[in-house]
């Protein structure tokens, strides 16, 4: 028994080496790309994800085969899933609960309108109900964290991979330019500085951009902002957990007989992770190592996404992706907009 048992241990032992020798190549070729990623948006600006995809598009072709392949695929799957199960750091119960009535009324209307929106236009324009969905969540929630955390529970194929790397390329592409004009649009419309701040914090998609936004405004329109963006941000579980339990009766109502738990690991770990950074004993040096840890994963993962696309695939998306981004960010637009001019504060 003892020799069956050391045999059983030391196979496992070489079957887990074996494994890390084959994922390694891969993920430290998606991790130095990442570096560089950061290095360009710490030194010329602009957003670190969407330049971690774009490289990581440049070294397509290292997918397709060798010794990199396991790697690449371990940091779009697994290494995000583990970022986006950290990215709980972010909230606590607290700052939801501090935002007020008017912004949480906003955010739980506008959230589940902008996405049945994405998905009723997505039928309209004949794309397909994942590209539906993550364009909704995206544009809804939080820009391309959200898009990560939806796509990680919806059906994975080739062309869902393509939605995912398009999506987060279009949120970001967008989210910038709402960053340089909403700030005008709320002086436009003559909103005071808790109106601005909502607006903004309701319909910029990205948070860097949300806060970008707001303090170029004022600092009370930053901090209003910010608060409103966490709240989008807190959104983020229930619609992953809706949409989890969604996908799992249409497995067991087809093919797939007891699709078991509806939730999957990663986004329980996301719960969990906000419950204890809510209770106040995590210490702050532990909550800041997670947040960076979670933004480190996710730009390893988006490098990784990236080298399994590229711009020829995305082009043959066509037009009908991007007017369906466009779409949805007009909406949310005058969905919040027409709700503050006709309700106020």
């Amino acid at each position: 028994m003892d020799s069956a048992n050391q045999f059983l241990v030391t196979s496992r032992v070489s079957g887990l080496r074996s494994q890390i020798f084959d994922i390694l190549p891969g993920f430290l070729m998606c991790f130095v790309v990442g570096m560089a990623a950061a290095f360009v948006s710490d030194h010329y600006g602009g957003p670190t994800i969407l330049y971690a995809v774009l490289l990581g598009m440049a070294f397509n072709h290292l997918s397709a085969e060798g010794r990199y392949v396991a790697g690449i695929t371990f940091s779009a799957k697994a290494v995000l899933r583990f970022g986006i199960a950290l990215l709980g750091a972010r909230i606590t119960i607290e700052q939801i609960l501090g935002l007020g009535l008017t912004p949480i009324a906003i955010v739980l209307v506008g959230v589940p309108a902008t996405i049945f929106f994405s998905i009723i236009c997505g039928k309209w324009l004949k794309l397909g109900a994942t590209q539906g969905i993550l364009s909704g969540a995206s544009v809804g929630i939080c820009g391309a964290s959200a898009a990560l955390a939806v796509s990680a529970v919806l059906p994975q194929n080739k062309a869902s991979e393509k939605c995912l790397i398009f999506t987060v390329i279009t949120v970001t592409a967008l989210s910038t330019v709402a960053m340089i004009a909403y700030p005008l649009v709320v002086s436009l419309l003559g909103f005071n500085e808790a109106e601005s701040g909502i607006f903004l914090g309701a319909t910029i998609h990205d948070v860097a951009q949300v806060v970008g936004a707001g303090y170029m405004v004022s600092d009370n329109v930053g901090d209003v902002a910010t608060f409103s963006k966490l709240l989008r941000v807190a959104m983020l579980v229930p619609v992953v957990v809706i949409i989890s339990i969604v996908i799992a009766r249409q497995k067991s109502n087809g093919q797939v007989k007891g699709a078991g738990l509806p939730l999957p690991g990663f986004l329980i770990a996301f719960i969990i992770v906000v419950l204890f950074n809510s209770s106040g004993y995590l210490p702050a040096m532990i909550t800041d190592s997670m947040i960076d840890i979670s933004r480190w994963c996710l730009i390893v993962a988006m490098v990784g996404l990236g080298m399994k696309a590229s711009f020829k695939e995305l082009a043959e998306m066509g037009w009908k992706p991007m007017l369906l981004m466009t779409l949805n960010t007009l909406f949310l637009a005058v969905l919040v907009g027409t709700w503050l001019l006709l309700g106020g504060l």
